[in-house]
């Protein structure tokens, strides 16, 4: 007898995907984007709709459980990191001082991500504002290869790396989910 759970998928068609291809948000009917700037943007999209779907149908305690001690991440700490961090892009774009962190003290984050509906919604609530606001302070920034900030950070650099930094949460949220109810799948 083992406590883990079993493996499963919602996926009908591709027994290896999250879901049927007909059902998945991230599906593109059609061509690609043209350009870079708008091939970055879809990417990103695309991760954080990921997170969101592995997030998907879980309560707070599920959503707040450490599945992988001694490790304090969550999904719901990967909700609250992303928002931290969406928020320290903005201080990249900017010359001013750098924005105050969300949670307080470093780790915090994950640290205190509690099981508790009302922290889970502020998660959400703080995730949507903060995509939204470094999306808006980058909007007006079309040339990717122009510096911004203190540091000189490429426009390009900053979105490569916001794409990068959801890719690799999402692949935390494919284990962390699979620990927490056995469900599957890219």
């Amino acid at each position: 007898m083992s406590d883990r759970p079993a493996r499963w998928t919602r996926a009908t068609v591709y027994p290896d995907m999250w879901t049927d291809p007909a059902d998945d948000p991230r599906e593109n009917q059609g061509n690609s984007p043209d350009g870079e700037l708008a091939t970055l943007e879809d990417y990103l999209t695309s991760y954080r709709l990921t997170l969101r779907m592995k997030c998907e149908g879980l309560d707070a305690e599920q959503l707040a459980r450490r599945s992988v001690p001694p490790s304090t991440m969550s999904l719901l700490g990967l909700v609250r990191h992303l928002a931290e961090v969406e928020r320290d892009w903005r201080g990249w774009i900017g010359d001013g001082d750098p924005l105050p962190k969300l949670y307080g003290r470093r780790d915090a984050d994950f640290d205190e991500a509690a099981a508790d509906p009302a922290v889970v919604d502020a998660a959400y609530r703080d995730l949507e504002r903060e995509q939204a606001a470094t999306d808006a302070a980058l909007a007006a920034h079309h040339d990717l290869g122009e510096r911004l900030g203190k540091e000189g950070i490429a426009v390009r650099e900053l979105l490569v790396h916001r794409v990068e930094e959801y890719a690799r949460h999402c692949g935390h949220a494919d284990l962390l989910r699979e620990c927490v109810d056995g469900r599957v799948g890219q």
